[in-house]
Parts: C-alpha cells; structure tokens; sequence
C-alpha cells in the first residue's frame, strides 16, 4: 500500500502531533491539512454507509464487514460518477455495478 500525499483533519492536536511524529521518523511528507470544512466534507460522504448500517445489529465478523461495506461503497461511488473506467455513461447505474461483479 502506498502513503497518502495528503490527509485531512478535523482540529484535533493529537491527530496533528500523530501526523507529524509520522513524517519525522519515516522521513515522508505527507500534507496535513486540518480545515474544518474540508473534513465535513468527508466525513457526509460516509453518512450513506452510517444509514445503512445502522440498522444492522453489528458484524458477526471482519469479512463480512469488509465485503458489505465494499459494495456500498462501489454503489455510492458509481452514483456520484466516480468510476474510472471506458465510456460507462450508456450504461445503467445497475448495468454498471452487474458488469463489475462479472
């Protein structure tokens, strides 16, 4: 896995002092932009998967979790038209999410 060029968070200090301790001793320079609004922004992108999950009475285990949380990812992100692949605009959004799956 590769090391994000930037992070984004929330006013925490101990987040920040986390986020610099890391830089300093793995000599790596990763962007720590702690605004706000920018965090609220990602932190709605998960309220979806919140909605849906909310109901359920928990994971009985880390697959599962990890599988269920994939394809509601997948889902949002072929929604708000994230996917990078060919010409996937003809396509229905079930169409889309189908031909992934085969």
């Amino acid at each position: 896995m590769g090391v994000p060029e930037k992070i984004t968070i929330d006013g925490s200090v101990a987040n920040k002092s986390a986020l610099e301790e890391y830089n300093s001793e793995n000599g790596t320079s990763i962007e720590i932009r702690q605004v706000k609004y920018l965090n609220n922004i990602v932190e709605q992108d998960h309220r979806g998967v919140k909605r849906i999950t909310n109901s359920m009475f928990g994971f009985k285990s880390l697959d599962s979790a990890s599988i269920t949380l994939n394809g509601i990812e997948i889902v949002h992100t072929l929604r708000k038209g994230q996917l990078a692949t060919q010409d996937i605009s003809a396509q229905s959004l079930a169409e889309t999410f189908y031909s992934l799956a085969a």
